[in-house]
């Protein structure tokens, strides 16, 4: 399906965790471990933060490995908070507006995973979506239409239950027409500020998700490495699959779990669907 990564800590360029890991995001994009496909080239996708707390988003339908603008601006953007994603599509179209991640206001959001038979649901998923919201939609995905929901279940006020009322929804109409399974999803979202990372599944087998281990501890078990060195004890990433073999880097998010990345102490709670 897709391999995505979502960065927050000491501002970086972009370059230091998109291509320097040894299992890199741009490496998954070719020889991804733990994905349903190896490669993963049907487009790709990063949002950053830049000063005035504004998100911007560079999306190509070409593949990550090979693209000359993501390798231009890797060099010479730095962000305290990104996400990069790369596609691999579930049946929708290879196109521009199909990448992740998907922006709204200051909220960016990127997904693996799927609507199972998405085209039985979608006339019913688009009528819920809040008529103020209908004309940001710009492409044709499972996942743009997951954040739409998520938008008009009041995600800018409440993300963790906004995300489940989605979810509950995508559940409930999936089983009205016949659908046994309709949900799979590691989903990522966040405002600037603080990171929501979920992993949930109907059939309770979901993707991939790891967190990275404190840094302080990390330091602990390894003083020679110097990355560890220069960032601070908040710095944190949470990815589809590890970016290396690092002992006691990765952490697997729980199944039915979301976490939260923020200034202070992260937190990770327990993720069931809700009725909206």
């Amino acid at each position: 399906m897709c391999r995505w990564l979502a960065y927050s800590g000491t501002p970086l360029l972009l370059d230091t965790i998109l291509y320097k890991p040894a299992h890199s995001l741009i490496d998954q994009s070719l020889h991804s471990k733990l994905g349903v496909e190896t490669t993963n080239g049907d487009g790709f996708g990063v949002g950053w933060y830049a000063a005035n707390g504004t998100p911007a988003v560079l999306r190509d339908v070409g593949p990550a490995w090979n693209n000359r603008n993501l390798r231009e601006i890797a060099d010479h953007v730095q962000s305290p908070l990104f996400f990069a994603h790369i596609r691999a599509s579930t049946g929708t179209a290879v196109q521009q507006t199909n990448c992740h991640p998907f922006r709204h206001g200051r909220w960016l959001w990127m997904h693996n995973g799927s609507i199972a038979d998405f085209h039985l649901m979608r006339r019913e998923l688009f009528l819920l979506v809040d008529p103020q919201l209908f004309n940001g939609i710009e492409g044709t995905t499972d996942s743009e239409m997951m954040f739409y929901l998520a938008l008009t279940f009041g995600l800018e006020q409440d993300p963790p239950g906004a995300v489940a009322r989605m979810a509950g929804t995508v559940e409930r109409i999936g089983h009205e027409k016949g659908v046994e399974f309709p949900l799979q999803m590691t989903v990522a979202v966040t405002d600037g500020v603080r990171v929501w990372a979920f992993r949930y599944s109907s059939k309770g087998e979901s993707r991939s998700l790891f967190y990275s281990s404190r840094v302080d501890t990390l330091r602990t078990l390894h003083p020679d490495v110097e990355f560890l060195q220069e960032v601070s004890d908040e710095t944190r990433l949470i990815v589809s699959e590890p970016l290396g073999d690092l002992p006691g880097a990765w952490n697997e998010v729980p199944e039915s779990s979301y976490g939260v990345v923020q200034p202070g102490a992260d937190e990770m709670f327990t993720f069931s669907p809700q009725a909206a």
